[in-house]
Order: C-alpha cells, then sequence, then structure tokens
C-alpha cells in the first residue's frame, strides 16, 4: 500500500515538472512571437516616423541649394557685404519655409547677411567648412544643439567656393507638430543625444554608457536586457514611456541621426502569460481527471453497465446536435443566397428607379422624333402626288434618321434595365459615358445645363460590367442636376484621365455635400424626408458597383460645387482575350 502510494506521489510530482515545463515552453514561444509581432509593426512606425523627418528636413536643403544661386546672394558675396534689401530677401525665404535663419557666409565664416541675428554658427563649424569646400554640409548649432543646419556652397563663374548659405531650423518646432503620436519615437545624434522626439521627456536627454556601470547603479533609471533576441530597454522617465519596451533603431544616413522606437512589452508578456496559464490550467485539469478516472476505476468497473447506458444517450445527443448545427448551416447558406439575390434586387430597383426619374425626359426625347416621322411622312405623301421623287426621298431619309434616334433610345433604356450577372469583362468607357449622358440628355435639356465633355477618339477599355457601370454613371450624373436644381449657374464637366486606372471625375456647380465622408452611407440623404427622388441608396449602391469591380469611388467638395472621382482599372485586349 505504501508502495502504491509512493509511486502514486512520484507520478504527481513528474506530471507536475512536466506541466510547468510546457507552460514554459509555451510562453517562451509566445514571447518570441509576440516579440517578432511587435517588432515588425515598431518597425513599419519607426520607417514611416523617419520618413516624415527626413521629409521635413529636406525642404530647408532645397531651400539652401536653390538660394545659394540666387545673384543677391553672389552679389552680397561679391561686395562683401549686405544691404537692407539683401536681408529682406533671405527674411522672405525664411518666413516661406518656416526656417529659424537664412545666412550668407563668406570663405573666412563670417557672416555677411542674415534673416535673423545669424548667431549659432561659426567658420570653424564642421558643416560650414565642408560647403565652403564645395559640398553640401549639414550640422546642429552650438549650445543646446536644437538647431538643425544645412550648408549649401556658393560657386563664383569661374568655378571656385565665393562662400556658403546657411539655413537652420529649430527643430523644436519639427517635433512639436506631431507630438503625442504614439508609440515614443526619437532622433538621435552621433554623441547619442535625442534630437527630436514626440514624447517631451525624451528630448536632450542622452542614453548613459555601456561601461559606467556606477552610474546605471546610482542612477537606477536605464537598464537593457535582451529577450528572444531583442533588445529591452527599462525605462523610468514617466507616465507616457513604457516602463518596459521593445528597442529598434534605423540609420538615416541622409540627416546624419538615428531613429529609434520604444514598443510596450506588457501586453506581449501578458498574452504570453495568460497563453502559459491556459496551458497549464487545461493541463492540470486533465490531470486532475485522469487521476481520478484512476482512482474510481474500480467503482467504475461496478457501474459499467450505467455508463454504457449514459455514453449511448450522450451519443444520440450528439447526432442530434449535429443534426440541427446541419441544419442551422443549411439556413444560414440559404439566408446567405437571399441576401446576395435581395442585393441583385436592390442594384435593379435602383436602376428602375433611376428610369422612373427619367421616364418623362425620355418619353419627350420618344416623343420629338415620333412626331417629326409623322410629319416627314404626310409631306412626302404629297411631294409624291406632286410629282417629286426627290424630295419625298429626302423626307424618307429623315424619317429613316428619326428611327435610328428612337432606337438608341430605345437600345439604351433595354440595356440600362436589364439584369447583369458578368461583371468582370471588357467595357468600353466612352461608350458607357456615352449611353449615360444620351439617357439623362432630356432633363439636361429642360434644366439649360452646359455639359463640357470631350469624348475619346478611340476605345478606352476598363474591367467592369457595361450595364452596371451605365447604372453608376447615370446614378452620378442625376445627383449633380438634383444640385444643380436651385442654383443660377449650371454647369458639368467630365473627364477622363488615364495613367496606373482610368480616372473619371464628375464635377457641378451645386451646392455641394455637407459631409463627403457619410455620403455613401446607406439611406444618406441631403434631399428632403419624402422626397421623389430617391431614399439615399443610389450612391451607396454605385459605391458597391465600383468595389466589386476592383475599383474605387471618391467626393470633395469644390470652390463651385461637389466633383466625384471615379477609379477603374484599366483592360488592355490582350488581357480580356
Amino acid at each position: 500500500m505504501k508502495l502504491g502510494n509512493g509511486r502514486r506521489g512520484l507520478s504527481i510530482v513528474v506530471f507536475l515538472i512536466c506541466v510547468a515545463a510546457l507552460s514554459t515552453g509555451v510562453w517562451r514561444y509566445a514571447v518570441h512571437r509576440g516579440m517578432a509581432q511587435l517588432a515588425a509593426r515598431g518597425t513599419a512606425d519607426l520607417a514611416l516616423a523617419s520618413d516624415r523627418l527626413v521629409g521635413q528636413l529636406q525642404r530647408y536643403r532645397d531651400l539652401a541649394v536653390i538660394m545659394a544661386d540666387h545673384p543677391q546672394v553672389l552679389n552680397v558675396l561679391a561686395q562683401n557685404g549686405a544691404g537692407p534689401s539683401d536681408n529682406d530677401l533671405l527674411q522672405s525665404a525664411a518666413d516661406k519655409a518656416a526656417a529659424l535663419d537664412v545666412m550668407v557666409v563668406d570663405r573666412s565664416g563670417r557672416v555677411l547677411a542674415a534673416a535673423g541675428n545669424g548667431a549659432g554658427i561659426t567658420g570653424a563649424g564642421a558643416f560650414v567648412r565642408r560647403a565652403l569646400n564645395g559640398a553640401l554640409g549639414r550640422g546642429y548649432g552650438a549650445g543646446s544643439g536644437r538647431s538643425y543646419f544645412y550648408a549649401a556652397p556658393v560657386f563664383a563663374a569661374s568655378g571656385e567656393t565665393m562662400g556658403a548659405l546657411v539655413v537652420s531650423t529649430d527643430l523644436a518646432s519639427v517635433d512639436y507638430a506631431w507630438r503625442g503620436d504614439t508609440p515614443p519615437v526619437f532622433f538621435t545624434d552621433g554623441q547619442g543625444r535625442v534630437q527630436v522626439s514626440n514624447r517631451s521627456e525624451l528630448v536632450l536627454w542622452q542614453r548613459p554608457d555601456r561601461d559606467d556601470l556606477v552610474q546605471l547603479a546610482q542612477q537606477m533609471d536605464f537598464e537593457e536586457s535582451r529577450i528572444a533576441g531583442h533588445e529591452i530597454w527599462r525605462l523610468r522617465g514617466g507616465p507616457y514611456l513604457p516602463q518596459d519596451a521593445l528597442h529598434l533603431t534605423q540609420d538615416l544616413p541622409v540627416i546624419g541621426m538615428t531613429g529609434e522606437v520604444l514598443l510596450d512589452v506588457a501586453p506581449v508578456r501578458r498574452l504570453a502569460a495568460s497563453q502559459a496559464a491556459a496551458v497549464a490550467a487545461l493541463c492540470l485539469a486533465f490531470g486532475a481527471l485522469l487521476f481520478l478516472a484512476t482512482e474510481r476505476r474500480r467503482t467504475l468497473a461496478l457501474a459499467n453497465a450505467q455508463l454504457e447506458a449514459r455514453v449511448k444517450a450522450r451519443t444520440q445527443a450528439l447526432r442530434d446536435i449535429n443534426n440541427e448545427l446541419r441544419r442551422e448551416a443549411a439556413e444560414r447558406s440559404e439566408a446567405q443566397l437571399a441576401l446576395a439575390q435581395a442585393q441583385d434586387d436592390l442594384v435593379q430597383a435602383s436602376k428602375l428607379s433611376a428610369l422612373g426619374q427619367l421616364s418623362a425626359g425620355i418619353s419627350h426625347e420618344l416623343n420629338q422624333p415620333l412626331m417629326a416621322v409623322q410629319s416627314f411622312a404626310e409631306n412626302g405623301v404629297k411631294f409624291i402626288e406632286r410629282d417629286k421623287p426627290e424630295r419625298a426621298a429626302e423626307n424618307l431619309s429623315r424619317i429613316s434618321d428619326m428611327a435610328d434616334r428612337m432606337g438608341r433610345i430605345i437600345k439604351n433604356l433595354r440595356a440600362f434595365s436589364k439584369q447583369e450577372t458578368v461583371q468582370q469583362v471588357q467595357v468600353d468607357l466612352g461608350r458607357v459615358l456615352g449611353s449615360a449622358l444620351e439617357l439623362t440628355q432630356a432633363r439636361r435639356a429642360t434644366m439649360a445645363v452646359t455639359l463640357e465633355f470631350e469624348a475619346p477618339q478611340a476605345p478606352i477599355w476598363v474591367q467592369g460590367g457595361e450595364v452596371r457601370l451605365g447604372q453608376v454613371f447615370v446614378n452620378l450624373v442625376t445627383n449633380a442636376l438634383d444640385a444643380m436644381q436651385d442654383v443660377q449657374e449650371r454647369r458639368l464637366e467630365i473627364k477622363i484621365a488615364q495613367a496606373d486606372a482610368v480616372t473619371v471625375t464628375i464635377t457641378d456647380t451645386g451646392h455641394g455635400i455637407e459631409a463627403p465622408e457619410q455620403v455613401f452611407d446607406p439611406f444618406y440623404s441631403t434631399k428632403e424626408v419624402g422626397a421623389a427622388k430617391g431614399i439615399g441608396l443610389g450612391l451607396s449602391i454605385s459605391y458597391a458597383i465600383v468595389q466589386s469591380v476592383g475599383g474605387e469611388i471618391r467626393v470633395h467638395n469644390t470652390a463651385q460645387g461637389a466633383c466625384f472621382t471615379v477609379m477603374l482599372l484599366p483592360m488592355k485586349q490582350d488581357r480580356a482575350a
């Protein structure tokens, strides 16, 4: 009995050791994986912030290079002095570029002209000496080092360096524009001092020397370690800095800085701990059940018949549940099919609604040719009676033209109203726009709208469906006409541009859109409640149609009204084949 108890105790100890080892392995794997994902996200954030800072500082370099060739700058160096107009020129350039100072320096390092007081540089500055040697120089100012300089050489006609034009900027104004962004990002100079950061606590902070262990022990505000091959910093710099953070760096040789980012690792550790705890709890629960099952094995043997009955009942219950799940799955599939059919019906209903709005104009468009056909037919009969066959033939030709015109209108109506299932085909964009403009021509004529549209000379093939793209442009043109209902100047401008994508812009002179970010939401409408022109689904359906063919639709307000931009994927003939 004692031997059996000892074996059970040893089995429990071994089991607990295995659970601890497995939980530790899960924790380490979760930490490794979480650190890798955190590092990938941090690298992207750091690259974005670095590009932002480089772009902000590059404009001052461009200013220095451009101003170095200015005739007044050459004149200042040639005369070894500056007048009020020269300082005014530099002040104007500094104000336009938001620079701290713009200075003209001779070969001895003396400031001849400046937008400000010319402080912060001397002839001994490395960036000035580099510029005087004919290269572009950059560096930091004296004192706190929060000024950043670009120095461009000024060349004489003979090719010799006459001096340098220096542009300075205050790095405090650069980081103020994006302070508070997460995560903490900072940029250090060659000495490791923080020059730019989105956390004020880090500005001008300098990382302690790795070899100065006594200083680290005394300060206790910075510690460094490595986890899963990643560098971890422990900072106690303030409430807006993570206490334990993943430290990533990126060299920026263009501006002579190093970009660094701190990412809080507490969520990674919490997630890893929760996963390890879940595995441990699962294993302990399984072990406890196994232990209880072993202890009660003899007891359960006596109730084997009852257990078999319960297993049979449980199996039947699982079968019932399985059948119920299958039924629910079938119902969900039917619901999805019904939803897809409802979406198609909604698109078709929107087209028929648009046709209803255009019905009066279309009736007018068909009535005019019919009246003309009747008139020409009566004239033709009279010309035949008067033995003038050439005049009768002329009237018959006009009747044929009117029939062709009515045929085009009816063809556009039939194409616009039919259901379309295939969307990813080759479509001529000029033909689609022409059909949409024909359908809305009557209303444009009634409203006296000026159309500015130059039809393309050659087919422009795009990816989509002819009917559904036609519905998109009919909706956009109709909305533009609605917006111009109560204005004096009514002008509709349609342009087509071809680049990586084919872009169509539709601009009106209406009142614009109050909330452009909501205009594509379902049931959003600026029309009065109860109006017969729609319920706010036209633009939502147009947005869905353009998205379904891989395109994009946007809207913004202009000085005259609203502008809708539709971007479609081009499709060449060989690709369509």
